[in-house]
């Protein structure tokens, strides 16, 4: 089964690429990765909700947003590549959850990520993480993630 398969089977859709809000490209390929640009949890061209984690959001809702952003970022992947099939393996995903201070549910909003790379890509979307909490993120966004990947 394809990746655009088993989206499919998740009732999801690869949404339009988010245009970059500011002077970057959405991807770039050396040699065998790909590394995307950081997505924000946009549908439809907004942004799905705003605020930090731990004051206006729950970390459930930030495991929702990171859903969204890895959607997105596959949608970059997508758009790069031609075809999700041709990911050999996701490397690394960098998540970035802007937070009030006192919170520290980070790895739990990230799996919202994770867990979407893994049922899209099985063992090949297993991979390294890195869940950050920041101050503030672009558009008010709760949540932010970037991927390195692996393709042929």
């Amino acid at each position: 089964m394809t990746p655009e398969q088993k989206l499919a089977d998740l009732g999801l859709t690869l949404p339009e690429v988010v245009p970059p809000l500011a002077a970057y490209v959405p991807a770039v390929r050396t040699g065998d990765l790909v590394y995307t640009s950081g997505q924000v949890p946009m549908v439809d061209g907004k942004p799905a909700r705003t605020g930090k984690l731990g004051a206006e959001l729950t970390a459930d809702e930030g495991k929702e947003m990171a859903r969204i952003c890895a959607l997105n970022a596959l949608a970059v992947l997508k758009s790069e590549l031609g075809d999700l099939g041709r990911v050999v393996r996701v490397v690394k995903a960098v998540v970035f959850v802007a937070s009030a201070p006192d919170f520290t549910g980070h790895p739990q909003v990230a799996n919202g990520a994770s867990e979407l790379l893994g049922e899209v890509f099985g063992e090949a979307g297993r991979h390294a993480r890195s869940a950050v909490g920041v101050a503030a993120l672009p558009l008010d966004s709760p949540v932010e993630v970037e991927l390195i990947v692996e393709v042929s």
